[in-house]
């Protein structure tokens, strides 16, 4: 891609078309979660879908194969760019309508949920096999550090540091992820 003067991109023959591949495989299923994180605002969701297929083009190695579930990506940058959004009219004296920030709404999105799912899963995919097994008896399977260590077959000291430099790898792959908080 190629700069113009005034700082506007050129976009190649190529990088269009993968845009429009992406928008075609992943913008209407893009388009239903901006449209539930934006509360069914249409003029916002499709701004979000837009500015989530941008970053996606400005980074594309975050859509490289390894790296994992390309829509999983695309639905998390789509929901942090949606979080900040709201932050920003919050900010705004114009818009608070009150003292308080209202809360977000409490109501389970099956899609956040499966999104998380899919993220998380293939986080602990990326950890060594002695790291992702403590995090599955400790967390997942609610393990006490005794009980991991004598499933797994090592000392309690083990189970506590290999949690301790597994929750570590974890947040290391989580942001290389692009997932932020």
């Amino acid at each position: 891609m190629a700069e113009r003067a005034g700082g506007e991109e050129d976009i190649s023959d190529q990088d269009a078309e993968l845009l429009r591949a992406m928008h075609d495989e992943h913008g209407d299923a893009l388009l239903a979660h901006a449209l539930r994180l934006t509360g069914g605002d249409r003029q916002r969701a499709e701004d979000l879908v837009q500015e989530t297929l941008l970053r996606a083009w400005r980074h594309p190695e975050a859509l490289e194969p390894h790296r994992g579930s390309v829509r999983a990506w695309l639905f998390t940058i789509a929901r942090n760019l949606a979080i900040d959004a709201w932050r920003r009219r919050s900010a705004r004296v114009g818009e608070v309508i009150t003292d308080e920030l209202p809360e977000p709404p409490q109501v389970v999105d099956e899609a956040d949920r499966a999104v998380e799912a899919w993220t998380v899963a293939e986080a602990l995919n990326r950890l060594s096999p002695s790291h992702r097994e403590v995090l599955v008896e400790c967390f997942y399977q609610g393990r006490s550090v005794t009980e991991a260590a004598a499933r797994l077959g090592v000392p309690p000291g083990t189970v506590k540091s290999r949690t301790h430099y597994a929750l570590r790898s974890l947040r290391l792959v989580l942001a290389e992820m692009g997932v932020t908080g």
